[in-house]
């Protein structure tokens, strides 16, 4: 023990010396401008530039979570975080990340990009010497572009949900069926947020529209930062991204901007290997017995809190990808984004887009996974991509289900183009509204894109959310939309009565009243009018019952027990309301260590707020949805008015900054404001600028 606080403090001494030394050679520079909000305005002469002062300026505000982070990307973990880091550690040696990355970085990446990365790296490492007293683990210091890349690598996978069927592998028995052809695919299901874009056509004064919404956890490594970058190279754009991003997610420049939304068509595929009984090491191919790669991971991971400890682990690789010896069978993995390490060059294209052409160029890139795309532009362009990495397969054979392993032409090598995935441009209809519902429902129904013409084994979703299906109701409702109605449609808080979880509800109330208690409850939820305002009576009850079921479809499993769902959320309700019909803001609340306010919002609903008991509360807290999001405006004749705000405020993790909940209470009474992009906007409302460098 004594030996690691020396090594640590060594360590701290001669940090300085360590990152100066070991980062790139080349000198960076930013100016940054924090405007009243503390948000960071980033100028630097070239786009590498611009990206260090983005990672300088994302340290201030989240050096925790980017430090934090840092052990995952690499696959050392399980040090930090003891058994559970070391699973993500074998699953980033399995995937062979950094193999990937020290065989293919230079080669793969263009000078630009390496600058890019490796300029942002640079930035994260003088935050580092410049702060000293803030690194708990100098000893992961410094980064490279190379960490930059492989956070891409890890986390784009996750974001569709490449771990559910590696993780259903470990069962006890093989957990799904062995296709035959021929086949006819079924769908799979998505989760995720909101994007609308509303074209001149369709509001009432000729404006275009954008409203850009994804949900995500309200705190952690993947909750939203907002920053804007600009450079001489043409970078000028703003919007969210993660703590250790080096390019926005969703956002905006003066020309256009774009949204996503989470989508999960079918981007995995399980084989099933013949192995030779003479064998354990050797499966069939084409009639053909080959070798198994077979290696061994040494994990590192601390246990009882600080002692280090080592597991040897085994990976297998097949010509079909990883490999994974179980009891009933060895199975191989083939993904979106094997082998990918090019999704910066994708965004970062996305980002630096001047026009509509240039950014569905970069979309034509094709290194992203997954994720929907809503766009909208000053001369009103509003498009809808339902984007994806999507494996060119046999056709004929059940992808749903695993596939056998001796056929060399189930191997995919190559994705469809991004021109075939299912997508709209300029609808009649004036609007696409992307709620994580299939991709054939996005807009009315004369221009949603055709089932018909999308490609075959995509494992298409099938499914409407309530935030789709209430969505193109009020649009239908609306007819030609107003300022106040777009308004409406992005903070609109009620369940659809025609949403899927009706008929559970609907099931709760025709319970017998078995006692005063259910006979109180079922009358509160039978006269709900399906609303999450803050003085609604029956929210907590409504919410509680549509969660319970919103839960078990989401996961794919069957139908709650009704009369246990309504017992249950009778008792927590009286826990945490006192009564079974609290206004749903005395209960619902938003903010973070001690201060809270009201807030409406459930579940789905376009005003998505996901709550929960917190250990020693006596109220629920959003721990989910919606965030960062933005309200943008084009006028007919080209003006560009943004409103936009944060659950929080800009710094991520300090509570006794100004900008650590500066923007909750707004945030909660739906009030946003002016993000201040323009230099013009920001005169008088600038509150810090100072220069940083990499000297």
């Amino acid at each position: 023990m004594m030996t690691r606080v020396l090594r640590v403090f060594s360590s701290l001494a001669s940090l300085s010396l360590l990152l100066m030394s070991g980062a790139s050679a080349t000198a960076f520079e930013a100016t940054i401008e924090r405007d009243n909000y503390g948000v960071p305005h980033i100028y630097g002469d070239t786009d590498a530039d611009a990206a260090f002062g983005l990672a300088y300026a994302q340290a201030e505000d989240a050096w925790p979570i980017m430090e934090g982070s840092l052990p995952f990307y690499r696959g050392t973990a399980g040090l930090y975080e003891g058994q559970e880091g070391a699973q993500t550690d074998y699953l980033v040696k399995w995937l062979d990340l950094w193999g990937t990355l020290d065989k293919n970085y230079e080669r793969d990446l263009s000078p630009a990009i390496r600058a890019y990365v490796e300029g942002f790296a640079a930035g994260f490492n003088a935050f580092a010497a410049d702060n000293p007293s803030e690194v708990k683990y100098p000893e992961l210091l410094p980064v490279t572009g190379k960490d930059i890349v492989a956070g891409h690598m890890l986390r784009h996978p996750l974001f569709y949900g490449f771990n559910e069927p590696v993780l259903a592998l470990f069962g006890d028995e093989r957990p799904n069926t062995v296709s035959k052809a021929p086949y006819n695919p079924q769908p799979k299901d998505p989760i995720g947020s909101n994007a609308t874009a509303i074209a001149p056509n369709r509001t009432d004064d000729g404006s275009t529209y954008l409203i850009i919404n994804s949900h995500q956890p309200l705190t952690g490594p993947v909750a939203w930062y907002e920053a804007h970058i600009e450079s001489n190279e043409g970078l000028n754009v703003m919007g969210g991204l993660f703590p250790g991003a080096p390019t926005m997610g969703v956002g905006f420049t003066e020309e256009h901007g774009w949204g996503a939304t989470v989508n999960k068509p079918d981007l995995v595929d399980v084989y099933v290997l013949e192995i030779n009984p003479d064998n354990p090491n050797q499966y069939r191919l084409d009639g053909q017995w080959r070798d198994l790669e077979v290696g061994k991971v040494k994990l590192k991971l601390k246990i009882w809190g600080f002692i280090p400890w080592s597991v040897t682990r085994e990976v297998l690789y097949s010509e079909h990808g990883p490999a994974l010896r179980t009891d009933h069978g060895i199975y191989a993995i083939r993904y979106a984004g094997i082998n990918e390490m090019k999704q910066v060059e994708q965004w970062l294209a996305m980002n630096k887009a001047q026009n509509f052409q240039q950014w569905k160029d970069a979309i034509a890139l094709n290194h992203i996974q997954s994720f929907n795309f809503v766009y909208a532009n000053k001369h009103g362009d509003i498009h809808f991509i339902h984007n994806a990495q999507l494996p060119a397969r046999a056709p004929g054979w059940n992808w749903q289900q695993y596939l056998p392993g001796d056929r060399s032409e189930l191997i995919w090598r190559d994705y469809h183009p991004t021109s075939v995935l299912p997508q709209v441009t300029n609808p009649q209809s004036g609007f696409v509204h992307s709620a994580n519902q299939t991709p054939f429902n996005i807009s009315e129904a004369r221009d949603n894109p055709l089932p018909t013409l999308a490609p075959k084994n995509g494992g298409w979703q099938t499914r409407m959310t309530n935030r789709a299906t209430r969505g193109l109701e009020l649009f239908e409702e609306f007819g030609e939309i107003s300022f106040d109605e777009a308004w409406q449609l992005k903070h609109d808080n009620r369940y659809s009565i025609n949403y899927r979880g009706m008929a559970f509800l609907k099931e709760v109330t025709a319970l017998p009243p078995s006692s005063e208690a259910v006979a109180s409850a079922i009358d509160i939820l039978s006269s709900w009018d399906r609303g999450t305002d803050k003085a609604n009576r029956g929210a907590a009850l409504g919410v509680c019952v549509l969660a319970a079921e919103w839960q078990a479809e989401s996961g794919g499993t069957s139908s709650p027990d009704a009369n246990e769902i309504l017992n249950e959320c009778i008792e927590q309700t009286l826990a945490i309301g006192g009564r079974l019909d609290p206004a749903w803001g005395d209960v619902n609340r938003h903010g973070r260590d001690g201060k809270h306010w009201p807030v409406a919002g459930g579940p789905d609903t376009l005003r998505a707020i996901y709550s929960r008991r917190l250990e020693g509360d006596d109220h629920l807290t959003a721990v989910a949805g919606d965030g960062l999001y933005y309200f943008i405006r084009w006028t007919p004749d080209g003006e560009q008015r943004v409103l936009g705000t944060h659950q929080y405020g800009n710094d991520m993790t300090n509570p006794d900054s100004p900008h650590y909940l500066d923007q909750a209470e707004d945030y909660t009474n739906e009030i946003l404001h002016e993000p201040r992009f323009t230099e013009e906007s920001r005169q008088g409302h600038v509150s810090q600028r100072y220069t940083v460098s990499s000297n």
